[in-house]
């Protein structure tokens, strides 16, 4: 142990708390801070102690008035008398502080001089990371810092002020630790009073010792947070819950940027002026701050213009050359270079320039109008910087248009290229060269990243004077350029990208447009079928052919984004050594290094390395070629030095160890992976019996090969292969410790078998074994010891036949073995014989076997009969997948580059926070028994799933003493709960997966501080420990017994000093933010008691949650409160109690969750954790290695946010899951590593990510809280460190688990909110911001990851709309037909988007990056058979589907907002979803949509020539008709039972009634169809006036079918005018008519007089045959028009409809009117519910269909051999608990 230590008390175990004599004692949370003197294991530290004695240090300073000193007292005490904090406030920064210095102070290097002081180095360097932001601010603000620190004349006590005073406001700050800069302006003026307060200042107004302006209890919470918090809650009230359009309230980050000018002095003031504008409750407020956000798709536009400048430009630029294009035998790039050296070309290129000009226009329009309310008497700069924009783009569009009609106009009047009209030319190539100017500029500091940077962050009035026309004056978002190897890496890689895609374009997108377009612009006497308005002009058609092009131009770097993506990511994957060990294969292979690998990369670096510096990276890296490649056989030393094996045996058998208790190996595989300790006298390392199997047999055949061979040689041969010697020599001294220790030692035969193993010895050390022995004679005697060892591996072993055995080993031995035969006396003369021989027989009475208790004994036995008796090579142990895959990622992770781990005592402290709500936290009893209507319980569901963990969970409790698998429901009922809890979704699997840091940690600080002594006896003692039963652990089923298996929660546990708990709570601390968890305790709900559970098995673990207390008058007062399980007591004990100024709940749940609870987080970083998460004890071991990753820079800085690779646990429950598993997992992995290196810009999209805490804490924390704008609360987090400098990384040889929704309609609800919240992302000022702040490739890499995604996902959809809806306008216009009749080649325009078309909709390039990640951690071979079996399990439907709900959800949040958060609920999917809660979820996003296409498909199919000939028609439209049939059957196709018979007719009831229930005040959509119509509106309520104008020109397009369809019948008779079109109004007007009439005599007469509503029904039919009658008989009416006509007229009254929607504030007040709407509304859903249900009810029909819809939806499960068949039927096995 380190004698850094105090002595170690004569108690040992887990001394938590002690009772100190004389000290009051109180709650603490992880040292008890104020009793140094306590029995604690951290307090051992004297860091520990120099950190509280350094804020005891109050010395001299002025006690403050009115409060009555103690002595006790210290800094904080000090500050909280002043400043009035919360007392349980001060008592938690308190300790905050003292373990953050203690941990600072261990990590020094050198150790300080004295190590009970602390060092001023440590406060000084806590101090700057700590109010860095704060500096920046003063600095931008052109303000003077208030920390009074020189830093020639450090002073500690000042720097402990200060940081103390910052920590306090910012414990107590409640919401407003959203707002940084708030707080920054709150602690600067603090500052201020704490300055004057210790200069010894005197009050101007009274002439006393100056005091601050707070006083009285609780002044600080109630003077300062609580008039900030209640503007906060008067807005939040104002958006009406989010509601109201954005732009008519403050959201977090405005009310925080009113503290980015400076104004906030003058009028905010301090004390705080309770009347200025700024707070809400005082007349108007202030308004928006440095954004305004505006729902317009306009916003995608004004943050990355400079994306769709160059698009743009290069479109326009392509179809002028292509349209000037010579076609001819040339080559194409002859052709272009051609047209390009034509003047003419080059003069009509120089219009990209207007069009720049004409684009830089539309942006300052867009800046001027969406920011108009920024615009007041305090920013009138930013008014005139917005008009001079404008007024700048209008001048260049008119000088660009002035010249560039004199270059035409001289030209015209020379009638040629004269000098003239060339010197017209350069006059606008000089206006050119001013207007780009501000690019050249930018360009240049681009190349020199540097310079920008310095510009950007330096606060000199005269920088900002310059960059004002360029970009406002923002305090973040400055400095944002890498380094110059990263700018060459991420440029490069889109250089090659653009390339690829102009090239692209243009030859295949614009280039083969160009002749269709001109035949059809040219295209005379075009006989249209309809009233044509455009006169003879074929433009229209020409923008209709055009528009599908122009949308896949725009869209189509995305793909070539995911195929560079890919290759980018696999060559960075590759050469970070990801897949070099894919199995257990191949883990064999490496195994042997594998011990030299745990030893440098995961003990400390202080016993590796002793120097720095580039030497000792070269030396670093050369060490890492060796053991990465076996150079050098490191594995050697292991044998030479005992302690380093040891140690490696005691983390492999940890790791194991832990697989047991997960239950995913058995006990014989336990024995076959654990490394034993070296036992029995064996002269070789022990490796894992796993390896060892069949060497021996081998060894024995190469033996037999060589007979004649000399020993040298044969030796040789056998150590090639290093497992294969070992398992000879272990095998050779196990078995002479086995037989010396079966036969009694002072017999005869115990000094035979020693001197026949000394002849041994010898002959092998004279190198003469094959001279002396016959080798050949080796099976024989392998054979007879098989047998021996088998006899003594059984229970009950017969010691006659042992003797049998002995004696024929005996004689083969002495008769048979030697080359020379030996006579008797020979034998007896070498002592190999009896003396006696007549007197008795040979071993008879000489053996006596250990007792059956020996367990150390028999385990051994049954290791060596391993050994000798298989025959296989084991590649299937462990047999679970799971176990094989973190068995393997794991190994392959060492032979990664990571950092070197430090000591335990010298890491990085850090916490795990993970937000609670309400979810399930152990599955009840209940809730495993419960069944769904198939018969299907939870329990028998995870049993089917999970069948080989649940056999190995029975091994394990029969071991641990049930007799009949019954008593799992009675005596091991916590077990089976837990065991079910730990395959599901819920917080007891997440916690058992953090708390794997907390036993990781004490072992590696067993590890650390164990001498040499320590590891040799640990071998002993372990052997002893095995047999011992029930020691307690550390997870959270540790209360039960462990058998000699388990040796306890850990046998290493049995061997630590006491001072592992006090290292590894210093350094580690788990907050879990259960929200409401104090009313979940009030009401006795079972989650509570769970918690509660959780708690008491878990040291390390914390509870926060926010208590709601009555204060009378109807008020209540809220608090965060934190605790923990007291041990001793027994009992839960609340630790501290902080006061917030009320609900918590401003904004965005989850995040306001994280931030109340953010308080009680401990150390240097924090990593969030979500609910749906896991983690593994083998990863845990690495995490010290992680956070070493904040020392080393990454690019040009050191890394903030380190981002952790994910594992997705859910990809095994059905095809759906793995889907979605696998797109997720090529997301998290090979497209999180290409946004970190090379692109740079990697946001925070995960949940393990690993924050730089106090960086994060001072600059608004990990996530963002704005109601709506921020629901998607994570990747802000990411936006606002890349924004405010800091650098995101990406990590990948450490990973988490991660679960997935794994229904359909799960994954479609967390797409949606996915979706939504992207769409809220395209409004936020960070999307702006790094839109504009970015360089150029950065920006193209952000957006097309980030909400480009999700656009051009919809401009995918969009394609397809314009191609369809544009082929049916020329079919139906009468185009189509002329353009056929005039030329063949008018289709050659179709091939370019039917390419575009296919390519698109196969989803290949969805899948390439699954593909790449596939093949390069699991072998090429592999990936291509998943994505074939992906495929034939109709993946392809299930992306087309899933693109569909991101497009509709991305384009409706935007144009109308609704985002919210969508409680998935993450269960288990085994219950079939009826129709109507498929329809509900689906009929506006997928149904409609695909009924809508379908119909044009047919309309077009009819009325198209071209669609006569079905093979072009198939061609055209086949990926269309995919799309269609993949939103509509996809909801069926991936439900399970989608397809069985009497479910759908059942459904269908359902959905029946479900229409027709009328509803009353509680109904839920569930259950009413109008409730659910209502609510389906709910997002145009809320949308503003261009929302609702946007929404009615899109419904607009349902009256095209009419116009188009009524020309074709036969009543029009062929007529044109428009006349034909009015008339057909009529019918619409006269079915309208009809039905108000039956709904007025129904409402009347169907209750009381119901013979006159039939007789009313009965004239209306007879007045139906009438008309038809006559029609017929006096027009050219025929019955088809009635089919035909209904083509036209039913998507007529589906867009009035969806406009009478829109316009239903005004239409309400018709009651009638509106009455009929709804019904109308009613009839149409049923229609749509028909449509979609007739063919999932042919399906259902049609025999077979069933069993293969089963068969794709749950055949990862089949090719597990799993009885899925049981689950989807019911049909459970008797056996089956």
């Amino acid at each position: 142990m380190s004698l850094r230590h105090r002595t170690v008390p004569s108690q040992t175990g887990r001394p938590l708390a002690a009772d100190a004599a004389g000290i009051e004692e109180e709650p603490y949370n992880i040292i008890p801070v104020n009793n140094l003197l306590a029995d604690h294991p951290s307090l051992r530290f004297p860091e520990v102690r120099a950190a509280a004695a350094a804020l005891k240090t109050v010395g001299d300073l002025r006690r403050p008035p009115y409060v009555q000193w103690r002595p006790h007292y210290d800094l904080l005490d000090w500050l909280s008398s002043f400043f009035c904090f919360q007392k349980d406030n001060v008592r938690n920064q308190r300790e905050h502080m003292v373990l953050h210095l203690a941990n600072a102070q261990m990590r020094l290097t050198p150790p300080p001089d004295n190590i009970d002081s602390l060092d001023s180095a440590v406060v000084r360097r806590f101090r700057r990371k700590l109010l860095g932001n704060y500096s920046s601010w003063c600095s931008y603000l052109g303000k003077k810092s208030n920390i009074w620190i020189s830093d020639r004349n450090p002073d500690s006590r000042r720097e402990l002020l200060y940081v103390g005073l910052y920590l306090l406001i910012w414990g107590e700050a409640a919401n407003l630790r959203f707002m940084p800069e708030c707080i920054c302006y709150i602690f600067h003026n603090m500052a201020s009073e704490l300055n004057k307060i210790l200069e010894d200042c005197l009050d101007e107004n009274t002439g006393q010792p100056y005091l601050p302006s707070l006083n009285g209890e609780n002044a600080f919470l109630n003077g300062v947070v609580k008039p900030i918090y209640d503007t906060i809650q008067a807005e939040i009230d104002e958006s009406k819950n989010g509601t109201e359009p954005h732009c008519k309230w403050r959201n977090y980050d405005d009310i925080n940027e009113y503290f980015w000018t400076d104004r906030c002095f003058s009028k905010l003031k301090w004390p705080l002026d309770l009347g200025s504008n700024f707070f809400k409750s005082r007349g108007k407020s202030v308004g928006k701050t440095g954004f305004v956000e505006r729902r317009t798709f306009f916003y995608l536009y004004r943050s990355f213009d400079r994306l769709w400048i160059m698009l743009a430009l290069f479109l326009q630029a392509a179809i002028i050359v292509a349209w000037e294009e010579k076609p001819g035998d040339a080559k194409v790039t002859v052709q272009l270079w051609n047209a390009l050296k034509s003047r003419d070309v080059q003069v009509r290129l120089l219009t990209v320039f207007l069009t720049w000009s004409g684009m830089r226009l539309l942006q300052a329009v867009l800046d001027a109008v969406s920011q108009k309310p920024l615009i007041s008497r305090e920013t009138k700069r930013h008014f005139f910087r917005m008009l001079m924009k404008v007024i700048a783009a209008v001048v260049w569009i008119i000088a660009f248009t002035v010249l560039y009609t004199n270059i035409w106009k001289q030209k015209r009047q020379d009638r040629q290229w004269s000098k003239a009209a060339t010197t017209k030319i350069y006059q606008f190539l000089y206006a050119v060269v001013a207007f780009l100017v501000p690019e050249i500029l930018a360009l240049a500091l681009f190349i020199l990243p540097w310079i920008r940077n310095f510009l950007e962050e330096s606060n000199w009035k005269i920088f900002f004077a310059l960059t004002w026309w360029f970009q406002g004056k923002s305090f973040v978002g400055r400095g944002l350029r890498e380094g110059l190897v990263d700018n060459i890496k991420y440029s490069t890689f889109w250089i090659f990208v653009l390339a690829t895609k102009f090239t692209f374009s243009y030859f295949l997108q614009v280039k083969p447009m160009i002749k269709p377009s001109k035949l059809l612009w040219d295209l005379k006497e075009v006989e249209y079928e309809w009233h044509q308005f455009f006169g003879d002009s074929n433009r229209f058609s020409v923008a209709l052919l055009w528009l599908p092009v122009v949308l896949i131009y725009l869209m189509d770097i995305q793909i070539w984004y995911a195929i560079y993506s890919s290759i980018v990511g696999a060559v960075v994957g590759l050469f970070d050594h990801l897949g070099e060990i894919r199995d257990m294969g191949q883990l064999r292979l490496r195994f042997q290094f594998f011990a030299s690998a745990i030893q440098f990369n995961l003990m400390p670096e202080e016993q590796l390395l002793n120097a720095r510096g580039f030497g000792n990276k070269f030396k670093d890296g050369i060490h890492r070629l060796k053991l990465r490649y076996g150079f050098g056989r490191p594995f050697k030393k292991l044998e030479s030095n005992q302690v380093e094996a040891n140690k490696f045996a005691l983390i492999w058998n940890e790791i194991i160890l832990a697989f047991r208790e997960e239950d995913i190996v058995s006990d014989r595989e336990v024995e076959l992976l654990e490394l034993p300790k070296n036992s029995w006298n064996v002269s070789v390392i022990r490796w894992p019996c796993f390896l060892l199997c069949n060497e021996l047999l081998l060894a024995l055949s190469q033996a037999k090969e060589l007979v004649d061979a000399p020993d040298k040689w044969l030796w040789h041969k056998i150590c090639k292969n290093e497992y294969r010697r070992c398992a000879v020599v272990e095998a050779y001294d196990s078995i002479r410790y086995l037989l010396l220790a079966i036969i009694k030692l002072d017999t005869e035969e115990h000094s035979i078998v020693t001197v026949f193993f000394q002849m041994i010895d010898l002959s092998i050390q004279a190198e003469n074994f094959t001279k002396t022995f016959k080798v050949d004679l080796l099976p024989k005697i392998y054979e007879t010891l098989q047998k021996l060892v088998g006899l003594l591996n059984d229970e009950k072993a017969d010691i006659g036949r042992v003797v049998n055995v002995l004696q024929s080993l005996y004689e083969i031995l002495t008769r048979q073995f030697f080359m020379e035969k030996k006579t008797t006396e020979q034998l007896s003369g070498e002592g190999l014989t009896l003396r006696d021989p007549s007197s008795k027989l040979l071993f008879q009475n000489a053996i006596r076997l250990p007792d059956a208790s020996n367990e150390d004994f028999y385990r051994q036995v049954r290791r060596l009969h391993t050994i000798l008796t298989s025959r296989d090579s084991m590649h299937s142990v462990p047999v679970n997948l799971e176990a094989r895959r973190r068995i393997a990622f794991f190994s392959n992770s060492l032979f990664m580059n990571m950092p070197h781990a430090p000591q335990v005592e010298k890491m990085m402290a850090f916490s795990v926070l993970t937000p609670y709500y309400s979810e399930e936290v152990v599955y009840s009893k209940e809730h495993l028994r419960n069944e769904t209507e198939d018969g299907i319980s939870t329990l028998y569901y995870l049993q089917t799933i999970y069948a080989d963990e649940w056999k190995n969970f029975k091994e394990r409790m029969h071991r641990e003493g049930i007799k009949t698998d019954g008593e799992l429901w009675t005596t091991k009922l916590r077990d089976l709960r837990l065991w079910a809890s730990y395959r599901g979704q819920t917080l007891a699997r997440t916690v058992r997966g953090m708390m794997y840091y907390y036993r990781a940690l004490k072992m590696l600080a067993f590890l650390d501080s164990a001498s040499e002594m320590d590891i040799r006896e640990d071998a002993q003692e372990l052997g002893s420990v095995r047999s011992s039963r029930g020691e307690h652990g550390d997870g959270v089923d540790s209360g039960n017994d462990r058998s000699s298996l388990s040796r306890a929660s850990s046998s290493v546990s049995m061997l630590y000093k006491g001072h592992e708990y006090g290292t590894a709570l210093m350094k580690f601390t788990y907050v879990v933010a259960c929200q409401i968890y104090g009313s979940q305790r009030a009401k006795k709900e079972p989650q509570a008691e769970e918690i509660l559970y959780l708690m008491k098995q878990n040291e390390a673990l914390r509870i926060a949650y926010v208590d709601e207390v009555p204060a009378g008058r109807g008020e209540t007062d809220y608090y965060s409160v934190l605790v923990k399980y007291n041990h001793r007591l027994e009992k839960e004990e609340e630790i501290f109690r902080v006061k917030l100024p009320g609900p918590v709940k401003l904004g965005e749940g989850k995040p306001e969750n994280q931030n109340h609870a953010m308080i009680f987080t401990r150390g240097d970083a924090v990593q969030t954790i979500d609910m749906n998460q896991d983690s593994y004890f083998e990863e845990a071991l690495k995490m010290r290695n992680l956070l070493q990753e904040y020392k080393h820079y990454h690019g040009i800085r050191k890394p903030t946010i380190l981002g952790v690779r994910e594992h997705i646990f859910t990809g095994s429950v059905s095809s759906l899951a793995w889907f979605m598993s696998a797109q997720e997992t090529s997301f998290v992995t090979l497209g999180q590593r290409v946004l970190a290196n090379p692109l740079k810009v990697r946001m925070h999209y995960g949940h393990p990510d690993v924050f730089d805490r106090f960086w994060f804490l001072s600059r608004g924390g990990i996530s963002k809280a704005s109601r709506v704008i921020n629901i998607s609360e994570d990747i802000f987090a990411g936006f606002n460190c890349t924004l405010r400098g800091g650098n995101v990384t990406h990590h990948e040889y450490i990973q988490v688990g991660k679960g997935r929704d794994v229904g359909l309609n799960q994954i479609s609800m967390f797409e949606a909110k996915v979706a939504s919240g992207n769409g809220e992302q395209v409004l936020s000022r960070d999307v702006y911001r790094l839109g504009h702040r970015l360089d150029f490739f950065r920006m193209l890499s952000f957006f097309y990851t980030t909400v480009g995604f999700f656009f051009n996902t919809m401009m995918v959809i969009l394609t397809v709309y314009a191609f369809l809806w544009g082929r049916v306008y020329l079919a139906l216009s009468g185009v189509e037909k002329s353009a056929l009749a005039d030329s063949t080649d008018s289709n050659a325009a179709l091939g370019v988007i039917l390419n575009q078309q296919f390519i698109i909709q196969l989803g290949l390039f969805t899948a390439l990056p699954m593909i790449v990640e596939w093949s390069l951690e699991e072998g090429f071979l592999l990936a291509i058979w998943n994505f074939i079996r992906m495929q034939i399990q109709l993946s392809s439907v299930f992306y087309t589907f899933s693109m569909g709900t991101r497009a509709h959800y991305f384009g409706r949040t935007i144009l109308h907002g609704g985002a919210k958060y969508r409680a998935t609920g993450r269960g288990f999917v085994v219950e079939h979803k009826g129709f109507t809660e498929n329809y509900r979820l689906y009929a506006r996003s997928h149904f409609v949509k695909a009924i809508e296409l379908g119909l044009i498909l047919i309309v077009y199919a009819s009325h198209s020539p071209i669609a006569k000939d079905s093979l072009i028609y198939i061609a055209m439209t086949i990926t269309s008709w995919f799309l269609v049939i993949s939103w509509i059957m996809a909801p069926f196709v991936f439900n399970p039972s989608g397809f069985d018979w009497l479910k759908t007719v059942y459904d269908f009831e359902d959905f029946m009634n479900w229409i027709w229930y009328q509803g009353r005040i509680s109904t839920k959509s569930e259950q009413s169809w109008e409730i659910w119509w209502y609510e389906e509106q709910s997002h145009l309520r809320n949308t503003g006036l261009p929302g609702q104008i946007v929404e009615i020109i899109l419904d607009l397009r349902f009256f095209f079918f009419q116009y188009g369809i009524v020309y074709q019948l036969k009543i029009a008779n062929g007529s044109t005018s428009i006349f034909v079109y009015a008339l057909s109004w009529i019918y619409i007007f006269a079915v309208f008519a009809i039905f108000m009439v039956i709904q007025y005599a129904r409402d009347k007469y169907s209750a009381r007089n119901h013979i006159r509503y039939r007789l009313v029904q009965f004239l209306l039919i007879v007045l139906g045959i009438l008309v038809i009658v006559a029609l017929l008989e006096f027009t050219h009416f025929s019955f088809v028009d009635i089919f035909t006509s209904l083509l036209a007229f039913i998507p007529t009254g589906w867009g009035v409809l969806l406009i009478a929607q829109v316009l239903k504030p005004v239409l309400k007040r018709f009651r009638i009117l509106w009455k009929a709407v709804v019904s109308v509304a009613r009839i149409y859903d049923i229609l749509f519910g028909i449509l979609i249900m007739v063919p999932v009810a042919f399906l259902s029909w049609m025999p077979g269909f069933q069993s293969m819809q089963t068969r794709i939806l749950f055949n990862e499960a089949f090719s597990r051999g799993l009885r899925i068949m049981q689950i989807v039927t019911g049909k459970k096995s008797k056996g089956d608990v």
